[in-house]
């Protein structure tokens, strides 16, 4: 099967469209924690997920290669991972802002640097670990104001605001160590079977919980507990698409549009607007994050020249 080609237009409209309905489902998640357990946010987050995945594969005639899989302990390490972090995500939701959260998640790819050193064994230089620093400054002025003492006087507005931020820490973590697998998955398993077997793990393990924690949701509450699993489906084949037309580390730096989308959504919705402090944390992670994304592309132009070997001298 050949590869279908660069279409770099293509790839940003379908990265854009995803960073967009993430945001989205972000937004609900954010509104319905307000009356529904984590659990059963997760639940229909993961199960309502399924069927538009499912379907997709099937119209191109890959719905075997997304079911079958040779490596089941290495899709339930992912999965394990991957239900951390979508707890810990959600939980985080329902205490920060939509913007303060998804800036502390911009940490993920810097996590992701230290992690392939440490568990890939990948080769990191001083470049990036000198990134991955200042974007963890980045992160620390984030964070200042949601541990300020001084908010703790406010009816429990900072002690919330400081376990969100822990949480979306964890979640930021959880997502790095999601990446890190998927590389080791992607060596043998198809992107299809590494997107179903992660939504069937986080619905089960958000079944699991439903008879401990159960909310009996209206008619609007449940078009939006099952919109969260269709907009996060739909977000992840346009985003799984643009990495068909274009190489990740093109595509990659347009995932910090997501920010945009959250401040919008949730000054519109819930009229929350960041500290000025978030904003500066904010800049230095995304332009740490952009750096580490940019010394990739060059060691992947450094490395493919090095397999195609020397050039022989025309005649």
């Amino acid at each position: 099967m050949h590869a279908p080609p660069t279409n770099l237009l293509k790839a940003i409209a379908f990265k854009l469209i995803s960073a967009l309905m993430f945001a989205a489902m972000s937004a609900l998640v954010r509104q319905l924690s307000d009356v529904a357990p984590v659990g059963q946010i997760v639940f229909f987050r993961s199960a309502c997920a399924i069927p538009p995945v499912l379907l997709i594969y099937a119209f191109r005639g890959e719905l075997l290669t997304a079911v079958r899989t040779n490596r089941f302990f290495g899709h339930l390490g992912r999965g394990t991972v991957s239900v951390c972090g979508m707890f810990s995500n959600f939980s985080a939701l329902a205490r920060l802002p939509l913007a303060d959260a998804t800036a502390i998640q911009f940490c993920s790819p810097l996590i992701t640097v230290g992690l392939a050193a440490f568990i890939l064994k990948e080769r990191v230089r001083l470049f990036r670990w000198t990134a991955v620093a200042v974007g963890f400054v980045g992160v620390i002025v984030m964070l200042i104001p949601n541990f300020d003492p001084k908010h703790y006087a406010e009816a429990g507005v900072g002690t919330a605001a400081a376990v969100g931020s822990v949480l979306a820490l964890i979640s930021a973590f959880c997502n790095a160590g999601a990446v890190v697998q998927t590389r080791r998955l992607t060596m043998s398993e198809s992107t299809s079977s590494i997107v179903f077997y992660f939504s069937l793990s986080c619905a089960l393990v958000g079944a699991a919980t439903l008879p401990f924690a159960w909310y009996t949701p209206t008619a609007s509450e449940l078009t939006a507990l099952v919109a969260t699993g269709v907009l996060g489906g739909i977000a992840h084949i346009f985003l799984t698409e643009s990495y068909r037309y274009a190489t990740a580390s093109v595509i990659a730096p347009f995932d910090y549009t997501s920010l945009l989308w959250a401040l919008a959504i949730g000054y519109w919705f819930f009229g929350e607007l960041p500290s000025g402090m978030v904003y500066i944390g904010a800049s230095i992670v995304a332009g740490a994050g952009l750096v580490v994304i940019w010394r990739e592309r060059q060691l992947g132009i450094a490395r493919a020249r090095e397999a195609e070997g020397p050039r022989r001298p025309e005649i």
